[in-house]
């Protein structure tokens, strides 16, 4: 057994074997219901209930009391920005991100901004949710194995990784129990912590209202009032993860607008109620800030106090675990949704076209492995401390909220002749870009001296890095566009001979055959053909044409768009079948669809070199004058690989260059 098949059968053991996309029912099979969506998408969200209300509780520090205003706020922000989203959600039915929407309603160029802030989120949402979730763990675990949570938090990024190199449902139902674990426990202790002081409320009303009273008479209003807002933009962690539906839409179960609708409130209430209730719980019980332990930990352990030994141990333990696990949940988002933003932009030509490839399993997989590996990095040198990456979180995800919502404003304001509800649209838009914006820039002043700047630094790179990939395909492209005087050309030749000018060409099994590979008829495939004519005139009279249909993220969203990718391949194929035929040569066409286009070409080849003995392979190559490792990564270099495939068969294959 050779390398190749040893780590072949090793990538099968592990992420599985192929799916067939010419199934018609893969579609229905690799989609989430609502309620796996609200697992594997919404649990982004819920899971920040973890961190992001105890970030705003503990900025109040010695007025927890001023936590209601918080609650209260916290909770309505998430019920409006979830109301807009579900705007989104109407107006992009295929899927619109914060990528799409700003590229699409304000202008590419911010939509590139967009794009980069939400890449370096998803990466972000994976890093602290394991890293969360390792913190969850290790409260309830001896002090001296503190050493090996970083170890922990690393294994959890690369479990996670391979459980989505499988694919999308795979990585998610074996989470459902325990994030059903996870609102169950959590619901227990909200409600026996706030209906145990129900009992005795008006002693709690009168408390309360004396820790106000103390708390405006100590700061004044304004104090009371920053107090309050700065607690607010701190707990902004809280509200991610609720774009990633409008995000995810692609990987919903049809209709999709209404699974996506129905997912979107099971997260926003969920989240909604846990947050405000955890805040209340924090209130009433008095919890405080204890070193090594999260603040739910200290939270579950006072709840528990007079449950007895036994099972307060087990409920908190319980709890905290199906925290930790609903946090690696959740950074399924960062899985499921960041290799899609790699996708659109690979199709815009913003990044490397390779990220918007499948693998034969129907995922991303070189969008996986990119936030898996980042998320690694990051986990690495943050030391898998939460303080510090919620900084960097918080910031990124309100770049994409706050132009989302302006390009959302701007689309209602325009199409209000048209749109009977525009008043109504554009004041939740409208009230959800002032919450967003507020937060943005709150979070920047506060925490850019302590690790802001970071975010902004890494993300400014990625914007500039994506606009010299832009201007690179851009100039290859008005390079190429000078051969398609060559269609032309063709186009106009193959017009002039008529069917009585030359016979039918007739099939010479025996003859010479020239298989060219090609993709639509354009001046690159016609380049080769002629090159071949010029350098060979004459020798060979059957013409035989190769194209393959890539199965990447932009085609492969339905059966129809399968369908009509297939038709478009036989259509251009076909052109050239047609122009040789017009010309006096017998000419035919194969084609085929896949992932992989080496490996459908080399199925390909048994069937062509039966029919045809006497046949050489040829193919085209873009050369460039200067090139340089990013041209490698940037343009395509399959022709080598079937080379070398079809070498080992002992089958002649010649490359020639298209110098530009």
């Amino acid at each position: 057994m050779t390398v190749k098949q040893q780590f072949t059968q090793v990538k099968k053991i592990l992420v599985g074997g192929s799916r067939d996309f010419r199934d018609s029912r893969i579609f229905h099979t690799i989609s989430l219901t609502a309620f796996l969506a609200w697992v594997g998408l919404g649990s982004d969200g819920l899971s920040s209930s973890c961190y992001g209300p105890a970030e705003a509780f503990k900025a109040l520090q010695n007025h927890p009391a001023l936590g209601i205003f918080v609650a209260i706020s916290t909770g309505l922000t998430i019920l409006v920005i979830a109301s807009s989203y579900s705007h989104i959600i109407e107006l992009f039915p295929s899927g619109g991100g914060g990528y799409l929407v700003a590229s699409k309603l304000l202008s590419p160029e911010v939509g590139v901004v967009s794009g980069s802030a939400l890449l370096i989120d998803y990466v972000l949402t994976i890093t602290i949710s394991i890293a969360s979730g390792a913190d969850a763990i290790f409260s309830f675990l001896p002090p001296f194995l503190l050493t090996c949570k970083l170890w922990f938090a690393i294994a959890g990024v690369l479990v996670l990784l391979i459980l989505n190199l499988r694919g999308i449902k795979e990585a998610v139902l074996p989470l459902v129990p325990v994030f059903m674990l996870f609102v169950l426990t959590h619901l227990i202790a909200i409600a026996f912590a706030v209906g145990s002081h129900l009992m005795n409320f008006s002693a709690v009303y009168h408390e309360t209202a004396m820790e106000l009273d103390r708390s405006f008479h100590t700061l004044g209003l304004f104090g009371v009032m920053f107090l309050i807002l700065k607690a607010y933009s701190l707990g902004a962690g809280t509200f991610t993860g609720i774009e990633a539906v409008s995000n995810g839409l692609p990987v919903l179960r049809d209709p999709k607008i209404r699974t996506a609708k129905v997912t979107m409130r099971y997260m926003a209430w969920s989240l909604s109620i846990t947050v405000m209730g955890l805040m209340a719980a924090y209130i009433l019980l008095g919890v405080e800030d204890t070193p090594g332990k999260t603040l739910n930990a200290v939270l579950f352990e006072s709840i528990t106090a007079s449950w007895g030994h036994v099972s307060g141990i087990a409920f908190v333990w319980i709890t905290l675990l199906s925290e930790a696990i609903l946090l690696f949940i959740a950074a399924q988002t960062g899985f499921l949704d960041g290799p899609r933003v790699l996708a659109n932009m690979a199709l815009d030509n913003w990044l490397p076209k390779k990220f918007a490839m499948l693998s034969d399993r129907l995922v991303t997989e070189r969008g996986i492995l990119v936030m898996g590996l980042a998320s690694l990095v990051m986990m690495i040198v943050s030391s898998g401390s939460v303080d510090f990456l919620i900084v960097l979180y918080s910031i990124n995800v309100f770049i994409t909220f706050t132009l989302s919502q302006l390009g959302m404003v701007r689309h209602w304001w325009q199409e209000r002749g048209s749109e009977k509800k525009w008043i109504s649209k554009i004041m939740i838009n409208g009230i959800g870009l002032v919450l967003t914006t507020f937060i943005l820039f709150a979070v920047l002043l506060l925490k850019f001296n302590e690790g802001g700047w970071i975010t902004i630094l890494i993300t400014g790179c990625l914007v500039l890095f994506a606009f010299y990939i832009k201007n690179h395909y851009n100039k290859t492209y008005e390079i190429l566009k000078r051969l398609d005087i060559i269609v032309e050309a063709a186009i106009l030749s193959g017009s002039d001979v008529t069917a009585k000018e030359k016979p039918e060409p007739v099939y010479n099994p025996k003859a010479r055959t020239a298989a060219i590979l090609v993709n639509g008829f354009n001046g690159l495939g016609l380049h080769t053909l002629f090159s071949v004519n010029r350098l060979f005139g004459g020798v060979y009279k059957n013409f035989v044409f190769v194209e393959i249909g890539a199965i990447d993220a932009g085609s492969f969203k339905g059966a129809d768009e399968i369908g009509h990718l297939n038709e478009y391949v036989k259509s251009e194929s076909g052109k050239y079948v047609d122009y040789m035929k017009e010309n006096g040569y017998y000419s035919e066409a194969f084609t085929s669809l896949g992932t992989d286009i080496v490996e459908e070409i080399g199925k390909l080849v048994p069937k062509i070199t039966e029919t045809y003995p006497d046949i050489v392979f040829f193919g085209g190559q873009l050369v460039f004058s200067k090139e340089s490792l990013l041209d490698r990564v940037l343009h395509n270099y399959t022709v080598f690989a079937v080379q070398q495939n079809l070498y080992l068969q002992g089958i002649p294959f010649l490359i020639l260059p298209i110098r530009v």
